[in-house]
């Protein structure tokens, strides 16, 4: 320390301040720091280098919870205001604060109705995506019609539905189950755009594609007597180019009609794939890579790894 010359007083070094002065400069950024991770913590947080995240960092019971950290509403869409699909529900995030999301359209199967897939709705939706469970023109249509309804019905939810301003058009995807998961190959072949699609135990005459470039998981099931995985959901993925991301997972102790039931392994496997493609968000790549290995519900799962997209 050193006395004023004039007032005999204490006196602080230019060293002195200098160190307090970095002192507090490092404290500002320790602060500033602080602020920006507890920010980043919060519910409906994204990282900067990808704005298409939403959510907090998933985890394996976040991805296999009922619900997940969104509040969901929902809105019906008669079938007398739409054309070339059946009307449905929209299942969106209630929030408004993460701007837009990615989008998926969902088809029932032969002879079903709208009803034997809602599950699915507000259990995606809920995870930070807007959702679009549909009816189809007639129960009886096949695979081809159902394709070009969830395309329409992706048309109607992103130019004319009451949640349009929500959703991103850009990030869309399909899903469907027996025939509804045929048209979900359907739709993907008719429109390349798309960055996801979830066949759930498909049934479609048609065996081979190789020629979408979709990313796709392909759901089947070891007891599926209807749609059995060796004549439709191995063919389906055997014949998908070796250079797509694409997945293959057979249900264990599950029948052709286990998707139109609440379904854990259903819900997490579809919430990873939709997150990783149509979000491109790779925190949930630690779910689908390293491959899912056989358990009680999963006799197997084959796929490329790491994924490319």
């Amino acid at each position: 320390m050193q006395l004023h010359p004039h007032t005999g007083s204490p006196t602080r070094t230019r060293d002195t301040l200098a160190r307090r002065s970095g002192r507090l400069t490092g404290a500002t950024a320790a602060l500033a720091l602080a602020v920006g991770l507890g920010l980043l913590t919060g519910p409906g947080a994204h990282a900067a280098d990808n704005p298409y995240e939403r959510g907090p960092a998933p985890t394996t019971s976040s991805i296999e919870a009922v619900r997940g950290p969104y509040a969901v509403s929902q809105t019906s869409v008669s079938s007398l205001s739409v054309t070339g699909f059946g009307g449905g529900t929209i299942y969106y995030p209630t929030s408004t604060s993460d701007g837009t999301f990615g989008a998926v359209a969902i088809s029932p199967g032969y002879t079903a109705y709208e009803s034997s897939i809602a599950w699915l709705g507000p259990r995606l939706a809920s995870q930070g995506f807007v959702v679009f469970t549909i009816d189809t023109l007639t129960t009886l249509d096949q695979p081809d019609s159902r394709g070009r309804q969830l395309l329409a019905a992706l048309d109607h939810l992103t130019e004319r539905s009451s949640v349009r301003g929500r959703v991103d058009a850009s990030r869309l995807g399909v899903m469907g189950h027996s025939m509804g998961g045929g048209g979900s190959l359907e739709a993907a072949k008719s429109r390349p755009a798309l960055q996801a699609a979830i066949p759930l135990t498909p049934w479609n005459l048609d065996k081979t594609w190789p020629e979408l470039t979709t990313p796709t998981l392909i759901i089947g099931a070891d007891g599926d007597t209807i749609a059995p995985v060796s004549s439709h959901a191995e063919p389906f993925y055997s014949s998908l180019s070796s250079s797509l991301d694409r997945g293959y997972l057979e249900l264990n102790s599950a029948t052709h009609f286990t998707p139109n039931s609440s379904n854990t392994t259903i819900a997490k496997y579809s919430v990873s794939w939709l997150k990783r493609f149509i979000d491109n968000d790779t925190r949930y790549e630690q779910f689908l890579c390293p491959l899912p290995r056989p358990s009680s519900t999963i006799e197997e799962y084959r796929g490329n790894c790491p994924h490319g997209s």
